[in-house]
């Protein structure tokens, strides 16, 4: 009958499916079972170089000026050895004010062009400028307007540069971490690649995925490719990409952590996501034909590392889509049709278990997924890396382990719904925990840094 067959092919497609994205969550769960191995360390170097930071900003004068105040007095590096530029572009406030008051370098950028409101165009524009200068920087790192780094961040990323790195990406954290419920389970989803996947791809010489803040980048790249060379809504993925094709490695620094503020409720995660997802889907359509050449003709892994990472902003489509779709017209034609065994699933004449056994089946891949995939994932990462986590004991962020398969839930729907919308670069909601940058981290809470943070946050309130 033409629906029996209709649901054989259905089936098969929906096999073909799962082995396809089950690819990908066998590579996840192999990076969480590698947690064991060590991190790698470069070696500590006398030897201090230029440094340039760029942060791009619009509309961020609630917190520019503690986040360049906070380089500038609490970098354990030589202070005539970096100089902090903000690019203020298409802003409306005093992000351009401020950020000088605390001793950055301004450029002002205001481009009328709608279709160039996005961080790239600014990071674009910076570098432009930047070279402009003619100094001998050796390398740069680009922070946002809200981030917080580790007092040795610069020193770590100039002994991975004097180590032969030429590009690398720091380990992620959170300002905001113990703020709620939603931000400790937020808060552990986002750091699974740090200590997680990046370390494993450290220790198996893969590249590092460099796609967030506090990535470092050798200088001479920069002259190369004449400043900046992406313009997309996802310019750091492009630009990590781009140099991979090119033929160089991307480096994971672990002990080099950067704080940003992170999404507190649904709908800072979807608005946060509609960037990530709608530009990652574009950056597979147009990289991956290239990324698998290299990987063939040259047996670079780490291309197929890369697209089988990236592949879930597809899986979430899938996930959010058919799977649903297929598995209530699946349950719904068993019990319509009485196929509640396996034999009746042969008398009837389907290619496919019954009811009672599918039913079974799909309750223990959940299981597996929610508790150790899940639960067992956040525990596993707060009782390893709880303090790069913000947190002073491990209890605090308990509840976020628990979460943690909501938040995943929560991720795969909005990263779904945002591959499917225009994101622009609109003003940052900052949370009310992060906002001035009131939270200190636990590798500084020291009473020269707290009384730094109080006089910071008064400066700039005697400026507003």
């Amino acid at each position: 009958m033409w629906h029996i067959d209709l649901y054989n092919i259905l089936n098969t497609i929906n096999n073909v499916i799962l082995i396809i994205i089950g690819i990908p969550f066998m590579l996840q769960f192999l990076f969480m079972f590698l947690f064991w191995l060590p991190k790698k360390k470069f070696p500590k170097s006398d030897t201090k170089n230029k440094i340039c930071v760029l942060i791009p900003a619009h509309n961020e004068e609630d917190v520019i000026y503690t986040t360049v105040k906070r380089l500038f007095d609490l970098q354990n590096y030589p202070k005539e050895l970096f100089d902090v530029y903000v690019v203020a572009h298409n802003c409306n406030d005093n992000t351009a004010k401020y950020a000088e008051q605390a001793g950055a370098k301004v450029f002002v950028l205001n481009d009328p062009n709608p279709k160039h409101h996005i961080a790239s165009y600014a990071l674009k524009y910076g570098y432009e400028e930047i070279l402009k200068t003619g100094i001998d920087y050796k390398f740069s790192i680009r922070l946002d307007a809200d981030n917080q780094i580790n007092d040795e961040f610069f020193n770590l990323m100039n002994d991975a540069y004097n180590a032969g790195c030429k590009i690398a990406r720091p380990f992620e954290s959170a300002l905001n971490m113990s703020q709620n419920h939603f931000t400790k389970a937020c808060g552990l989803y986002y750091t699974f690649d740090s200590r997680f996947s990046s370390r494993v791809r450290e220790r198996l010489h893969l590249s590092a995925h460099v796609n967030g803040p506090g990535a470092m980048v050798d200088f001479e790249i920069t002259k190369k490719i004449g400043g900046y060379d992406t313009t997309s809504i996802t310019e750091d993925t492009e630009f990590c990409f781009k140099r991979m094709l090119d033929g160089y490695k991307c480096h994971f620094v672990e002990d080099a952590i950067v704080y940003e503020d992170l999404p507190s409720t649904f709908k800072d995660t979807f608005s946060r996501n509609k960037r990530i997802a709608s530009g990652n889907i574009r950056l597979l359509a147009k990289y991956t034909p290239k990324m698998l050449w290299q990987a063939i003709t040259k047996f670079r892994i780490s291309f197929i590392e890369q697209i089988l990472t990236y592949m879930f902003n597809i899986i979430c489509i899938i996930l959010c889509t058919w799977i649903p779709a297929f598995y209530i017209y699946n349950v719904a034609y068993l019990w319509a049709n009485g196929i509640f065994t396996n034999a009746d699933a042969v008398m009837f004449g389907i290619n496919n278990t019954g009811l009672y056994s599918q039913l079974t089946l799909i309750g223990l891949i959940l299981l597996v997924l929610f508790i150790v995939a899940g639960i067992g994932q956040g525990l596993l990462l707060i009782c390893l890396s709880y303090k790069n986590l913000g947190a002073k004991t491990r209890r605090e962020l308990l509840s976020g382990a628990f979460l943690f398969p909501m938040f995943t839930v929560v991720y795969c729907v909005t990263m779904c719904l945002g591959a499917f919308s225009k994101p622009k670069w609109n003003k940052i909601r900052r949370n009310p925990i992060t906002k001035n940058n009131q939270i200190l981290i636990e590798d500084s809470l020291t009473k020269e840094q707290l009384d730094f943070l109080t006089e910071s946050e008064n400066k700039e309130t005697d400026i507003a």
